[in-house]
């Protein structure tokens, strides 16, 4: 039961942790604004809707790679042999990028792959299961 419990704070921690780093790559390549890491929201939208194409798509990886990471590690931490603590995270996930799409001017590519990454979270279940 405690794995069970468990299993979703550590896929989102892993998940958090694999797109801070493909982001903090991603703002490397193509560095903001210095008042977008102020929290300055109305710099951070001006960024968005400039931004280059990879600039955004580096985030969409970060994504799909949070995704998988945290459908794995939750599947086995939970090693139940089921894909809902996954799924847990999948929506987590899903709700705060919806959240974030809505906050800023995202492209419509962006709204389609944001939300279709998060499916990922099986693939990683599903991999789990395998290990």
């Amino acid at each position: 039961m405690l794995r069970r419990i468990l299993a979703v704070p550590a896929g989102l921690i892993a998940g958090i942790i694999c797109i801070t780093l493909v982001e903090k790559i991603g703002h490397q390549l193509y560095p903001p604004p210095a008042a977008v890491g102020s929290g300055d929201m109305a710099a951070m939208k001006e960024y968005v809707a400039q931004a280059p194409f990879m600039a955004l798509f580096f985030v969409i990886i970060g994504y799909a790679l949070a995704a998988f990471v945290s459908g794995f590690i939750a599947s086995k931490v939970a090693n139940n042999g089921k894909h809902a603590s996954a799924a847990v995270c999948g929506v987590i996930f899903l709700l705060i990028t919806i959240y974030m799409m809505f906050s800023l001017p995202t492209p419509v590519w962006f709204w389609i792959l944001g939300i279709l990454v998060w499916g990922l979270v099986f693939a990683g279940s599903t991999l789990a299961f395998k290990k």
